[in-house]
């Protein structure tokens, strides 16, 4: 049931130098340097994104996501779901419009995983970036990188999967796509959820630790540039994680690898989508491999324990 969660907004990641932080995500990512603030942080976005910023570095000294934000389509539908946040026992804090430049006020709250999320109505559209609004071109030939198109999802390792979804599907109206679930004990080890018709907007894995960050995902446009995106990180000698490859999980084709503060970063096309009626696609844990990576059917490592 949709209760006015639109998409996700924003994120927050902490980056250990501001510098070279902003060389991966502003010239090999692509991502467009919009803004800084006088707390150090730099505010980037997809080019083909409406509002100003989707994605914020703030300095600091230890990698990881300080929180991710969703749009809902009025601030009356924001306090609505600020009341319920409060009665299903979340610690909740509004942040006072201007906080983040450009964006309104804020409703933060942790999940039962330890993560904390925000909801806001308001935030300045500045359009998409170096195409004119009227009769547009099909993308602006000043792009860098890998030229991202947009700020996509997380994945985040935390504890309590089974209250972090009961709070996003039974209070946010978000709903499960796909799962992974252990055949013998019935846990769910790990769930995708959407507010959209996208195949996830943010999903989870079953991890002890409270409060880790997996991965930030931004979207291209097709397989090419996914191919693309690798040969930039081999003639940039970035940190790769794996791929290019595809998930059996959503079917997305992707590649994963590191900035330079150790925060995963994903580029990807393609991928399932969801509706409303549609059925949960559940993969049973023993095939965690072929859900994962679908043409090498094993897991990498790395890709279950490197957390921020």
């Amino acid at each position: 049931m949709r209760k006015g969660v639109m998409r996700p907004g924003h994120i927050q990641l902490r980056v250990m130098d501001m510098d070279e932080a902003v060389i991966h995500y502003r010239d090999r990512l692509g991502l467009i340097e919009t803004d800084r603030d006088d707390s150090g942080r730099v505010y980037l976005k997809g080019w083909t994104e409406l509002d100003a910023f989707s994605v914020v570095l703030r300095p600091a000294d230890e990698p990881g996501m300080d929180f991710m934000g969703f749009k809902v389509v009025s601030t009356e539908a924001m306090n609505q779901l600020k009341q319920e946040l409060v009665d299903f026992g979340c610690p909740v804090e509004v942040i006072p419009a201007g906080e983040l430049n450009q964006c309104g006020e804020r409703v933060r709250f942790e999940a039962p995983t330890g993560h904390m999320f925000e909801l806001y109505a308001d935030k300045e559209q500045t359009g998409k970036w170096g195409v004119q609004p009227n009769n547009p071109d099909a993308w602006p030939e000043e792009l860098k990188g890998m030229r991202a198109q947009r700020f996509d999802h997380c994945l985040l390792y935390g504890d309590d999967l089974d209250g972090a979804l009961d709070l996003f599907v039974n209070v946010l109206g978000f709903q499960l796509s796909e799962e992974v679930v252990d055949t013998e004990s019935g846990v769910r080890v790990a769930q995708f959820i959407s507010c959209s018709m996208k195949a996830h907007d943010l999903a989870w894995v079953r991890h002890p630790e409270k409060n880790k960050f997996h991965h930030a995902s931004f979207y291209l446009e097709t397989w090419g540039d996914v191919l693309r995106a690798a040969d930039l990180i081999s003639m940039h000698d970035m940190s790769l994680d794996i791929g290019p490859t595809r998930h059996g999980l959503t079917h997305g084709q992707t590649i994963y690898f590191f900035d330079p503060s150790g925060n995963r970063s994903e580029v990807f096309c393609g991928g399932d989508y969801t509706y409303p009626d549609h059925p949960v696609v559940t993969w049973d844990a023993d095939k965690l491999g072929k859900a994962i990576f679908y043409h090498d059917r094993v897991l990498n490592e790395r890709f279950l324990s490197v957390l921020t």
